[in-house]
């Protein structure tokens, strides 16, 4: 069986980080997201290498590679989420977050009325798996981290033969997530103005949130990740924080190595000085090697915005050990 390790968790919460790490493992490799729903202009977006990801040699190989498969793959439009496959009807159904095995078993019910549908998801999970083990097989590794966070991809994940998921659930304070919602550019994204918008220098504007929607966004993602993670089994899944993480990133790593089942003697926290073709958070195109916290909500984040936060997501961001 392949093993594909997954990080589960709100945006901006530190999985590209975490994957970038455990992908400088030797028996390890990461592209970051392998969802690859949200590049913006493909054409002026940066693979973590530099290149333009329409001229990575990386991503040729890997297009031939799958060619080789007997499946079509472009990463301009790759077609790699389950809502790519969908119709109108039932992407309708695919919309919301995972809902809990109740609400889930009526999802997959409502699905199974579509004509096509379960015949389309099988040559999805033929597709998925045959993309993995063509990016194992170019990267010479034998375990994959695919950081796309949403816990409805998990649950299709999880039904993909011969795959081996462990899921490492990344957990950040809900007040520093809400802000990077609220100002991206500034607080979510790569250093290098020029860099940032997935390399291109683009304004990001367009995607400022309210605190309301923002804190209403990171306690939906977790209480998604809640859901999902009671369907597994809780030897195969484990929590991380962001702020663990930057704190003892060598102690940190090593659990986590030990968890996905490799050695952890043969990790490294010298992340950039391995190859990367990461697609994810602007931080990827960053060259500090690094790791240390950000928690410029403490300075940023006013008092109406944390009262404001507190009201809608505070509960939940307490349950999760914040105060």
């Amino acid at each position: 069986m392949t093993r594909l390790v997954y990080l589960l968790a709100a945006s901006h919460s530190g999985s590209t980080l975490t994957a970038m790490l455990l992908g400088a493992h030797p028996r390890v490799c990461t592209v970051g997201e392998l969802k690859w729903t949200s590049m913006g202009d493909v054409h002026q977006y940066r693979c973590s290498c530099g290149d333009l990801i329409m001229q990575c040699g990386f991503w040729r190989d890997i297009s031939a590679g799958m060619a080789e498969r007997g499946f079509q793959f472009d990463i301009s439009d790759a077609r790699n989420d389950v809502r790519s496959i969908a119709t109108d009807y039932e992407r309708k159904l695919l919309r919301p977050l995972h809902r809990g095995p109740v609400l889930e078993a009526l999802r997959d019910t409502l699905l199974a009325l579509s004509p096509g549908w379960s015949t389309r998801l099988r040559q999805h999970q033929l597709r998925s798996r045959a993309l993995i083990d063509t990016v194992l097989q170019r990267a010479g590794k034998d375990v994959i981290v695919d950081s796309s966070k949403i816990g409805l991809r998990l649950k299709y994940l999880l039904r993909v033969p011969d795959l081996d998921v462990r899921v490492i659930r990344v957990v950040r304070d809900g007040r520093a997530v809400a802000l990077t919602y609220t100002d991206p550019a500034n607080f979510a994204d790569a250093v290098n103005p020029a860099l940032k918008g997935g390399g291109s220098g683009a304004s990001r504007d367009h995607q400022r949130l309210s605190m309301e929607r923002a804190a209403r966004e990171w306690r939906r993602s977790n209480e998604e990740m809640d859901a999902v993670l009671k369907q597994v089994d809780p030897s195969r899944w484990t929590v991380v924080r962001y702020e663990e993480l930057c704190a003892d990133p060598r102690a940190t790593l090593r659990r986590l190595h030990a968890f996905i089942g490799v050695d952890p003697d043969l990790g490294t926290l010298d992340f950039r000085s391995t190859e990367h073709h990461v697609v994810g958070n602007g931080m990827r195109l960053d060259t500090a090697t690094e790791v240390r916290l950000d928690d410029r909500w403490r300075t940023a984040l006013g008092s109406n915005e944390l009262q404001t936060f507190a009201s809608v997501a505070g509960p939940l961001n307490q349950r999760l050990g914040y105060v």
